[in-house]
């Protein structure tokens, strides 16, 4: 914002009424009320009848003209009151020529009420007796005189104080704790801090605190926490301060800065009582326009400190010449205030102790890269404001000798400005010692200060409502049907089984009897039984029926007996055996009497997780360790459907993550077995063979990969880097030059909002792929390399020459979103390739897309020169930071490096935010990250508003094992508006840290948090521990079913429904639930022995007792 621009605008203040007044004659009194703002006196009502009483009616206006775009006048607005003075005119005596007045009293009115829309404008004031005046005699049940004021800023006015670029920051200077002995409570000194604070934007202004006074202990004398005004202007007593304006007093764990340990803060409690301190209780509020907030957030970014200089000067006297020791500066000190906490989204203030050191500006260039101090200009305003109240902003108000007095300082300090890296090493070589500021450091002196802002300086984002209930959150699906395995089920199935074969054995005794019935009379009933064991085990029935009862004596063995596992001592498995035997005899005879039929068994459910669904499980577990689990679900999804070769190629991709090379290479092989022209596929191909060192391989499938796709800019990309990581510099030089050029055509694509595609054209344009005859009635053949430029000699096969005249320039499926966008079928390229698009008449008849195209030199047409005056295209985004985002997910490090290597020599790559991510990222994979975070640190100087930034360094911290500082991260990673790209793993580890430290409620809304946005069956177990620790048994048994749905293989799921059938008096449930949790092999031990102790406390649950 410029300084004194804008428009100018009316600043109306209003006085309406005024009562309760006395005077010196009696209770009716005859008075005037003056209105001042800062040096300027607005106006003056004039004499109004007052009594003790009753309201007497003012209704009398000044105005003030103001630059709505002017921040010093702004700044003037916000940082001093309205001064309202009521003056009594007394009535004339005897020979007297002039009326006399008195003042009885002033009242200071604040404007930020208004521009919280606290007061809509009106205010009534006390008004504050002056010394002697009359008000100070009321009874203290009697009303206080009061004023009626109406403040009316012009709209421009209020919409520029208001705006969310703008801010307003209140500084508030408390007390100088602990400082040198040698101080006492002498008058005749002026105790004085200052701050830098860029008010304009383009320089910095000076900040003055003056005024402070050396008070007692607050055990000797009890401490006046109202704030004053830091320029009151013409106010008087207790009129300077700030309504009700006090020190906030916050617990010391709440507050920044340093003195927080156990033993410093007995430390400072007993300096705060007992020893002499300095006070000054001012408020100083600041305007910072856009241009100001912008350069205040990236200072804070670059150096996080704000320096305050304390020191202490000779208090100027009144009407005498100013004397030559009267800018002497004594006992320099500064305190750095770390401001950083300001760029956490939605956090407006800081208040806290922060140390003074001695003064010196090696240490003030090292933390905050200024090259000089503000003393001693601070000490010229400081006087001014002594002197004569004015502004320490306006140099109107000055006189003559401190204008030429900072005139000097300002050209002293431009002449001798350098280099940073000059500047830093003659401070290094030549410091002066600071032997009053050192008695700051001995006497472990600190300040008390706060920064408040109008508004944060970043936004916080709302957080989204959660569902109350878990169960609203559970997608609707059909109910399973009931089967419970249990101990008691078991044995009932075994004796409907004994029961079934017994009458099956009965049919066949009665058959053979009928068939042979004279020989069975006549024969004993042992060899009437051999008989029948004869005929059964040569009709091989015996076998049948044995097989038959196989199942049910297998599963007593489990449900019973919980043995899922061989037998290591042979001694072990006959002793078993024999007691085993003893209990199905006794309960064949206890099932021989039952028959009973068995129902048939209803058919296994489809599946409820699909494709997509199972390698976010496997993403997940990946992020979590669990390498095992992961494998499990990407095998699953080749099992459900083999033909997919994006199944093949996501698990080759995990297969490299493991260092399992040869297992990858199968995998990418089979993807190519299933679609040869499969874009990744191919790449991948290159890829694993370029790390395996068979380089000619890796050549030819990068060949084919350029060829199917001619107009993708990653295949171009990773063929260059594979080029330059062999040598070969004229291939890489090739390779990336059409890689750019695709590039430089997509932007130009994206440039024109007045092509538009056919509803039956499939993905003519992605990723810069741009289909022949894509643009009509221009006679321009649609982005077609020429041959003669790609064709990389004799390397090319006929097949490859082929489908880069024919197909090549037909294929042009891209990539979005990480997914290959392909046809299902050669017929539906073919296809495809003779869709059109139309362009709008103003295009057809203008020739801006000529000469865009020609400047990308896409056309076979002779080159047309390129308009003088047209920029050059600038794509969004380089090749290689399109190549790297893809190879960060396929975990080819080798190629990303050369990506990023690149990245930096780009004109508009550079070291970037993402740059500096996508480095991190990598480090973080190769397991070096202590890398990582140094890099991570360098994203976020770059952009300290990037949750992706917040995001990777929670992920280093959490893996380092520094859970507090990653718990920090990641709470600060939710707060901002924008999401990271990747949330779920931040919800998942945040959660997983709020549950280790039993903040459950926390832990189950981040992990519902999860849940909506990817539910998993993590998530949902999250979710139900959290909600089984709150107690809340009916939100954790739904969560844990969802869980249980997507991933019924989870010992620990099945632990916790344990609990809770058991907790809820659900046997059957409870011990299925914990059957299922040891033979899934629960390892989590605390939660055994918890499940046991309450199976011992309640008798039941658990079936070998």
């Amino acid at each position: 914002m410029a300084e004194g621009g804008g428009n100018l605008e009316s600043f109306t203040v209003t006085l309406l009424n005024i009562q309760h007044l006395r005077g010196h004659k009696g209770d009716s009194v005859q008075v005037t009320v003056k209105i001042e703002f800062g040096d300027k006196i607005l106006g003056e009502s004039g004499q109004i009848d007052c009594s003790s009483e009753t309201t007497s009616e003012i209704n009398y206006s000044a105005q003030m003209m103001v630059a709505s775009g002017d921040s010093l006048a702004l700044d003037d607005l916000v940082s001093r009151p309205i001064i309202c003075t009521v003056v009594e005119v007394l009535p004339k005596e005897k020979k007297q020529k002039e009326e006399k007045t008195a003042i009885l009293g002033q009242c200071a009115v604040d404007i930020i009420p208004v521009l919280n829309g606290e007061s809509q404008g009106k205010q009534r004031m006390q008004i504050i007796p002056s010394a002697g005046s009359p008000l100070d005699s009321f009874h203290s049940d009697h009303p206080k005189p009061e004023l009626e004021v109406q403040l009316t800023l012009g709209d421009s006015i209020i919409k520029e104080l208001t705006a969310e670029e703008t801010n307003i920051v209140s500084i508030t200077m408390e007390s100088l704790f602990s400082p040198p002995e040698s101080w006492n409570m002498s008058s005749g000194l002026n105790y004085v801090a200052a701050t830098p604070l860029p008010i304009t934007g383009e320089k910095d202004n000076i900040v003055v605190f003056t005024g402070g006074q050396v008070k007692p202990g607050y055990d000797k004398e009890i401490p006046n926490k109202q704030l004053k005004w830091a320029i009151p202007g013409t106010a008087q007593g207790a009129a300077v301060y700030i309504g009700d304006r006090k020190i906030a007093s916050d617990p010391v764990e709440d507050q920044s800065g340093d003195l927080k340990a156990p033993d410093e803060q007995e430390f400072r409690r007993i300096v705060e009582h007992e020893k002499l301190h300095v006070t000054w209780n001012l408020e100083r509020r600041c305007f910072l326009d856009s241009s100001s907030v912008q350069s205040f957030k990236e200072r804070i970014a670059k150096s996080r400190y704000l320096p305050v200089e304390v020191f202490r000067t000779i208090l100027p006297a009144a009407g005498k010449p100013k004397a030559k020791d009267d800018d002497a500066i004594n006992f320099h000190g500064i305190a750095f205030i770390d401001v950083s906490p300001l760029l956490y989204p939605g956090v407006k203030r800081i208040r806290g102790a922060f140390k003074v050191t001695a003064f010196g500006e090696h240490e003030l260039f090292k933390k905050t890269e200024r090259h000089f101090g503000i003393a001693e200009e601070a000490v010229i305003i400081a006087n001014g404001i002594m002197m004569r109240n004015t502004s320490p902003i306006s140099k109107l108000s000055m006189k003559k000798d401190d204008l030429k007095s900072l005139a000097k300082l300002e050209k002293k300090q431009a002449s001798s400005m350098k280099p940073v890296n000059e500047v830093g090493s003659e401070i290094e070589s030549v410091q002066q010692v600071n032997v009053e500021g050192m008695h700051y450091v001995e006497a472990k002196s600190y300040l008390m200060i706060e920064i408040e802002l109008h508004r944060p300086l970043i936004r916080k984002k709302d957080a989204a409502e959660l569902v109350i209930r878990v169960s609203e959150l559970v997608p609707p699906r059909s109910l399973f049907p009931k089967k419970t395995n249990s101990a008691q089920k078991a044995v009932c199935d075994f004796h409907n089984q004994v029961g079934i074969i017994a009458n099956l054995l009965l049919d066949e005794f009665r058959h053979q009897v009928n068939n042979s019935h004279c020989s069975y009379q006549t024969n004993s009933p042992e060899e009437q039984r051999q008989k029948l064991l004869f005929d059964l085990n040569v009709s091989g029935k015996f076998l049948a029926f044995k097989e038959q009862l196989k199942f049910s004596v297998v599963k007593i063995v489990r449900e019973k007996y919980l043995n899922t596992s061989n037998f290591q001592d042979n001694n072990q498995l006959q002793a078993f055996l024999s007691e085993l035997y003893v209990y199905l005899i006794d309960e064949m005879h206890v099932g021989l009497g039952k028959i009973l039929a068995i129902e048939d068994q209803k058919p296994v459910p489809c599946p409820l997780t699909d494709s997509v669904q199972l390698k976010h499980f496997a993403r997940e577990a990946e992020v979590n360790g669990n390498f095992d689990l992961a494998a499990k679900f990407y095998q699953e999804r080749i099992a459900r459907d083999r033909n997919d070769p994006d199944h093949w190629l996501d698990y080759g991709t995990f297969c490299i993550y493991v260092n399992d090379l040869t297992k990858a290479e199968e995998c990418f092989r089979e993807c190519l077995s299933i679609d040869q022209c499969h874009l990744h596929g191919l790449l991948m191909n290159g890829i694993i063979c370029s790390m395996l060192g068979r380089n000619e391989s890796a050549e030819t499938f990068f060949q084919a990969a350029t060829t199917y796709w001619c107009q993708s800019i990653l295949s171009w990309t990773i063929f260059g880097l594979f080029y330059l990581g062999i040598g070969n510099d004229i291939g890489a030089e090739m390779a990336l030059a059409e890689a750019n050029r695709l590039n430089i055509a997509a932007a130009i694509v994206d440039m024109l909002p007045s092509v538009t595609l056919t509803t039956e054209t499939p993905a003519l344009i992605e990723d810069g792929n741009i289909n022949d005859e894509v643009l009509t009635n221009q006679s321009i053949r649609g982005l077609k390399a020429d041959e003669s430029k790609l064709d990389f000699g004799s390397q090319k096969s006929e097949r490859s020459k082929k489908l880069g005249k024919g197909e090549a320039g037909e294929k042009n499926e891209g990539i979005e979103d990480g997914k290959v966008v392909r046809p299902s079928s050669r017929e539906q390229i073919k296809r495809s390739s003779k869709h059109k698009t139309s362009l709008s008449p103003g295009l057809k008849k203008s020739g801006k897309m000529k000469d865009l195209l020609a400047r990308a030199t896409i056309t076979e047409e002779p080159s047309v020169a390129l308009p003088v005056h047209d920029p050059p295209v600038i794509p969004s985004q380089t090749i290689y930071m399109q190549a790297i985002e893809f190879l960060l997910d396929v975990r080819a490090t080798s190629f990303t490096e050369r990506a990023l290597a690149q990245q930096l020599t780009t004109a508009h790559g550079g070291q970037s935010t993402k740059y500096h991510i996508s480095l991190a990222r990598l480090k973080i994979q190769k397991n070096c990250l202590d890398e990582a975070e140094a890099h991570v640190k360098n994203a976020m100087q770059a952009d300290h508003q990037c949750p992706d930034a917040w995001a990777l360094m929670g992920h280093v911290k959490y893996l380092t094992g520094d859970i507090q500082e990653a718990k920090s991260c990641y709470e600060r990673t939710l707060a901002f508006v924008a999401d990271a790209s990747e949330m779920h793993s931040i919800y998942l580890r945040l959660a997983s840290i709020y549950l280790q430290e039993g903040q459950f409620q926390s832990a189950r809304d981040t992990f519902l948090m999860a849940c909506r946005c990817s539910p998993s069956c993590v998530s949902w177990l999250g979710v139900g521990i959290a909600c089984y620790r709150l107690c809340d048994l009916t939100d954790a048994e739904d969560a844990l079913t969802e869980a249980n749905i997507l991933d019924n293989m989870d010992p620990e799921v099945w632990a916790y429904l344990c609990l809770i059938c058991l907790q809820t008096g659900r046997q059957l449930e409870a011990e299925q639930s914990y059957k299922y949790a040891l033979k899934l092999n629960l390892q989590d031990m605390e939660l055994l022995a918890e499940i046991n102790q309450l199976q011992q406390d309640l008798g039941f649950g658990n079936p070998q007792y």
